[in-house]
């Protein structure tokens, strides 16, 4: 069941959602019966940025503002470039925007995301910025990372 204005309306509220999304078929759905006020996009289940992107021309299309979901490992480093390029080339807004931003385990990646009084900086590297440490990669390996290991010794994880 999609959601419906008639849910919220009353309620005077606005509805973030899309978290869970996969596509742009879906998307388009919610789009479609107006099904949020806010759409929250999830780089990381989506088919690749060629999905994201679709989604950032159809939500400037129907007029809903786009505000990536970033709670996750490694989600901060990929929104920020969704929200830039919203910004640069799709809605030249930042009105009824906001990217998400968790601070933690940034110290995994060669490139991490940065946050400055409430804004995020521009990355000034190419790419994703999604590349890990080759350490923290070696450390958390499933079985022989030294992080698994120690779980293992201390007895607290069974294989």
């Amino acid at each position: 069941m999609l959601p419906s204005p008639k849910h919220w309306k009353p309620y005077g509220i606005g509805v973030a959602t899309g978290e869970h999304c996969q596509n742009r078929v879906i998307f388009k759905q919610f789009f479609q019966a107006k099904g949020f006020q806010f759409c929250q996009i999830d780089s990381c289940r989506m088919g690749g940025l060629n999905e994201v992107l679709a989604v950032l021309l159809m939500a400037a299309k129907f007029g809903v503002p786009v505000c990536p979901h970033g709670g996750g490992v490694g989600l901060c480093e990929y929104i920020q470039h969704i929200s830039i390029f919203d910004f640069i080339c799709v809605s030249a807004t930042l009105e009824n925007r906001v990217t998400e931003f968790a601070d933690h385990l940034h110290e995994h990646f060669v490139h991490p995301s940065v946050a400055e009084n409430g804004a995020y900086k521009v990355p000034m590297s190419v790419g994703y910025s999604a590349e890990m440490k080759k350490e923290s990669l070696d450390a958390y390996e499933f079985p022989n990372g030294s992080k698994w290991q120690k779980l293992i010794n201390d007895g607290l994880f069974k294989i």
